[in-house]
């Protein structure tokens, strides 16, 4: 593809992205920064030229560690305490720092103080990420309509029009809900027959009585009138909930107290990501997301669907208003608090070149992201979605403290540069990284002023578990890697650790993804380990799903949850670095076939729409067709796992070549029906993302981390016609 560059010192910038900044990021921002285009693209010239050879050697002792990890492997029987004092003699394991207390500043309250369900959404895609943002409230009862929660038996099948049998298990789902959620002190909400507000207590009249709520501190406000109330605001453990009430409606027409629905708050914060969940692998890719978060911070974000033969106009949903019990009126926050995940520090990407060579993307994304949030972080736009002068930051795929430091003098260099007040821009740390883990409380401590979010990742965690010990041996079966000794440590370290330096009431402690999000009845009755582990948020892959798990969070205190955690200790680094291998290889051919199979298809499935389509996140039917939202993490760890057993002979080269030619044809039949999609059973000599996905099995073992991003980004490229400069 070819592509015309604007030359701004020794940076040569594609068009598309030049003309975004200059046309549409730099006139918003000069209206709250003293920034002009001269002054910003010299400061951005010289934060690149000045940091990224810092950026490398991060790399190259990555590389380092590695290849001395492999070759003890080589050279070794693994034995925990050899291995621990080899980790330390490399300086793998760092020497821990004195305890401390993080210090971050100006936070808002989602995320330092509420606990509730967390959204991961692609930023390149307008309309999931306003459906992201605008999931701050949810209907309850849709969210249970329309999903498995409620079983589809006994006549209460979902159908194409509205079944009255389905509602009223939806109904009496959601009055069991207020019961357990907001009881009252004598009967039920599902005999109410009128709710009213009487001299600031909420009236609940059941038959000749009247009830009102336990604990009358749980009613904050309302809309309408006093003895006629079209909206009640309760509000437990932080969370607000609503009980929207109109007797014309086709649903409240018919509930003994005009009850339409209960809404809850369900996605108090959301992550739109740059990263694993999306394809940009170029300017013209890079420069979607950066417009779509452009809009989000301007609050004009719009994007226009067709729904039953009419169009209809997406936006932002605006704050909302109630009246208090001293009849004042106050605001409630309409949308997710929205952090941006950034690059990591591996990939490079060609919409700047510098002496011919592709600049760090991680240093790019700094240099871009917080000056299309100024207006924002300054306070000048309608919409809100900070209002502490923050912006959040998640900064992916770190290792270690060394390169934690390095993001911190990225972003420092960054608000310098664009002009933005100093430690306005928040980090989010993923513990996704074995060197991070090892090392986690160091890599707090080196942004102990930027912190704002933990979280453990078990995809990419995964991945990075078997790359690191590739060598080691062969590991068990991918469906036992989370019930072995790490996994354990790994996820309840992160929460103690968070916990000891200071994160309680000032940062988000999070759990991972639901992957299967047609199948909230399972997550429902499972996620609230989450809560229960201690995480003040935890992923979910839907606006629904955020409203079912966020009963969770009604169900647990994670305040006390933390509060009792943080006196119970955690376990210790040993049982972290107790490696998941398994002891005897001898699974039958069956077995072994069976995981080939299941990872095969997996990452064909995933391969071929990012490749082919751009689409980094998306909904991939597994081998028994159930959906699973797959991103790059879930395809990290499929094939590296293949890649380890490659290695030490569980399963021979032929046999994955076979598996994947025929999985391929699997995959082409469960994609049959997409007019875009390409088949790669038609000839696989020739197909970018069919000899991609096998590369990134056969290259698993040397590809640095195991990451997949690199091959991944050469076959899109290709894919496009990219001839580079």
């Amino acid at each position: 593809m070819p592509t015309t560059r604007i030359q701004k010192g020794s940076l040569a910038i594609d068009k598309i992205l030049y003309d975004f900044i200059e046309n549409e990021a730099l006139p918003v921002a000069k209206t709250v920064l003293d920034i002009d285009s001269d002054r910003y693209w010299a400061n951005f010239e010289k934060v690149v030229l000045e940091l990224t050879p810092k950026n490398k050697a991060l790399l190259a002792k990555r590389d380092e560690l590695q290849a001395k990890i492999d070759d003890w492997h080589k050279n070794n029987a693994y034995e925990l305490s050899a291995y621990k004092n080899f980790l330390t003699d490399i300086g793998y394991l760092e020497p821990v720092v004195a305890d401390f207390k993080i210090e971050t500043a100006n936070v808002d309250d989602e995320i330092a103080t509420i606990s509730g369900a967390q959204l991961v959404v692609p930023v390149r895609n307008a309309r999931y990420a306003l459906n992201a943002t605008n999931a701050r409230w949810g209907s309850l009862y849709d969210a249970l309509y329309g999903f498995d929660v409620i079983p589809e038996d006994n006549g209460a099948e979902k159908g194409k029009g509205y079944n009255p049998v389905r509602g009223a298990k939806v109904i009496e789902f959601a009055k069991n809900f207020l019961d357990e959620t907001y009881p009252l002190t004598d009967g039920s909400h599902a005999d109410v027959t009128a709710y009213t507000i009487d001299n600031g207590k909420l009236s609940a009249k059941i038959g000749d009585k009247v009830a009102s709520l336990k604990d009358s501190g749980q009613l904050i406000g309302f809309n309408g009138t006093a003895d006629n109330p079209t909206e009640i605001i309760l509000k437990n453990n932080g969370l607000h909930t609503i009980i929207a009430i109109d007797r014309t409606h086709l649903i409240g027409k018919d509930d003994k107290a005009g009850v339409k629905d209960v809404i809850l708050e369900a996605a108090v914060t959301t992550i739109q990501d740059l990263e694993d969940s999306v394809a940009a692998v170029d300017a013209e890719e890079k420069v979607e997301g950066y417009r779509n978060w452009l809009g989000l911070m301007k609050g004009d974000l719009s994007e226009n669907l067709e729904k039953n033969g009419k169009t209809i106009t997406r936006t932002l949903n605006a704050d909302r208003t109630y009246t208090d019990l001293n009849g004042n009126t106050q605001t409630l926050h309409g949308r997710s608090v929205m952090l941006l995940r950034n690059v990591g520090h591996l990939m490079t990407n060609p919409a700047i070149l510098v002496g011919g060579e592709e600049i760090f993307e991680g240093i790019m994304d700094a240099l871009i992201t917080p000056m299309l949030t100024a207006i924002d972080i300054m306070g000048k736009n309608t919409l809100k979605n900070s209002r502490t002068g923050s912006m959040y930051i998640v900064k992916p795929k770190m290792h270690g403290s060394d390169e934690v430091a390095f993001a911190v003098e990225l972003f420092e260099r960054a608000e310098q540069a664009i002009g933005l007040p100093a430690k306005s821009v928040k980090m989010g740390i993923m513990d996704e990284e074995k060197r991070t883990s090892a090392n986690l409380k160091n890599c707090i401590q080196k942004a102990k002023d930027r912190t704002i979010f933990i979280n453990t990742g078990f995809m990419d965690r995964t991945g990075d578990e078997i790359h690191t010990a590739m060598q080691a041996g062969a590991f068990v079966r991918k469906g036992e890697i989370k019930g072995q000794t790490w996994f354990n440590a790994y996820e309840k370290r992160n929460v103690g650790i968070g916990l000891a330096t200071g994160l309680l009431g000032k940062a988000q402690i999070g759990k991972g993804m639901w992957p299967k999000p047609d199948e909230l009845a399972e997550m429902y009755r499972t996620k609230i380990e989450h809560p229960t582990a201690g995480a003040s948020c935890a992923w979910v892959p839907s606006p629904n799903g955020a409203t079912i798990h966020a009963i969770h969070y009604h169900q647990v205190s994670v305040k006390d949850r933390q509060s009792k955690l943080l006196t119970e200790g955690y376990p210790s680094l040993d049982e972290l670095l107790t490696l998941p291998l398994a002891t005897d290889t001898n699974w039958t051919d069956e077995e072994k076939q069976k995981e080939l199979d299941n990872n095969c298809q997996g990452i064909l499935g995933y391969v071929v729409r990012w490749v082919d389509l751009g689409v980094g996140c998306s909904k991939v039917p597994d081998i028994n067709n159930v959906g699973l939202m797959e991103d790059r993490a879930t395809l990290r760890i499929s094939s590296q796992h293949i890649a380890n057993w490659l290695a030490h002979g569980v399963v021979s080269e032929s046999q994955v070549w076979d598996t994947l030619k025929r999985m391929a044809k699997v995959v082409d039949e469960q994609n049959a029906s997409d007019p875009a999609y390409r088949p790669m059973s038609a000839d696989f000599e020739s197909n970018i993302a069919f000899n991609a996905a096998a590369d990134l099995i056969f290259k698993g073992a040397t590809e640095p981390s195991g990451y997949t991003e690199p091959l991944l980004h050469k076959a899109r490229l290709k894919l496009k016609g990219y001839q580079g400069d």
